[in-house]
């Protein structure tokens, strides 16, 4: 088959990727931004891996879908989980745990806001990770003029976990608060709950893998969703299952499943 993987970098999984799918003996080409035009050129592989959140990356996968060439994971449930405000709510809807949000100008935030809300975190609307996350402290952590809009959370105290899943496989990690995927981190024992967060989700949205960023409070044990990627880089998956080769493989299933 021909196989298109719409991929931002190449990067470590996805070149492990494209060896296990042309191992198999499949024509593989990743489009990554330096190459990736959104035409009919693009209508001529049987199917493409969506890997990137990028909106570019995201209207490419629209593009296709409505020209009938499967894209998995699907183009909207990748959607939903770059938008940090559908992935919130998403995870709300499913009755899962999530810290309290806020959301305004910088402007309305600091006139509504208590001391007694901080400390608070704010993210990117769209984004993954740590990037450009920041915590604040008090009003006078408020020090860059903006128009634009925030989006803040509760920044739950407690330990923090990385939560992975390929199929009904299940790693789960403690790591260091606001650390990204790549950090370093510490296999945990089983964590029942943590489990049954990422079984509910992995079922709602039909995922073949992906990962939770999870905090249990200190102060209540509650266990808060803080974030979720539906195609993580697996940096610390730490089960003796090879991720690369267990992916392409789910995605091939899915493929045929698709096509029947």
């Amino acid at each position: 088959m021909n196989i298109g993987i719409l991929s931002k970098k190449k990067g470590k999984l996805i070149r492990e990727i494209r060896k296990c799918l042309e191992n198999n003996g499949h024509r593989v080409k990743i489009f990554t931004l330096n190459d990736l035009f959104v035409n009919e050129m693009l209508l001529n592989k049987d199917f493409y891996i969506l890997k990137s959140k990028n909106l570019l990356y995201l209207y490419a996968g629209y593009f296709l879908e409505a020209n009938m060439i499967p894209v998995i994971p699907n183009t909207n449930t990748s959607y939903v989980h770059k938008d940090r405000v559908e992935s919130y709510f998403s995870m709300k809807n499913l009755g899962l745990l999530c810290p309290k949000i806020f959301m305004g100008t910088l402007k309305t935030l600091k006139s509504q806001l208590k001391e007694s809300s901080f400390p608070l975190i704010s993210k990117p609307i769209f984004g993954s990770g740590s990037k450009g996350v920041k915590v604040y402290n008090s009003f006078q952590d408020f020090n860059t003029p903006t128009e634009n809009y925030l989006y803040l959370e509760n920044f739950i105290k407690g330990t923090h976990y990385l939560a992975y899943f390929i199929e009904n496989e299940i790693c789960i990690c403690e790591k260091r608060p606001l650390s990204n995927e790549h950090q370093a981190t510490e296999l945990i024992k089983s964590d029942k709950e943590i489990e049954k967060y990422l079984i509910k989700w992995k079922e709602k949205y039909n995922l073949l893998f992906g990962h939770l960023d999870l905090v249990r409070e200190t102060k209540t044990n509650k266990l808060y969703v803080v974030d979720a990627g539906t195609f993580p880089e697996f940096s610390n998956w730490k089960c003796d299952t090879d991720p690369a080769l267990k992916i392409s493989d789910l995605i091939l299933n899915k493929y045929h499943e698709v096509r029947k």
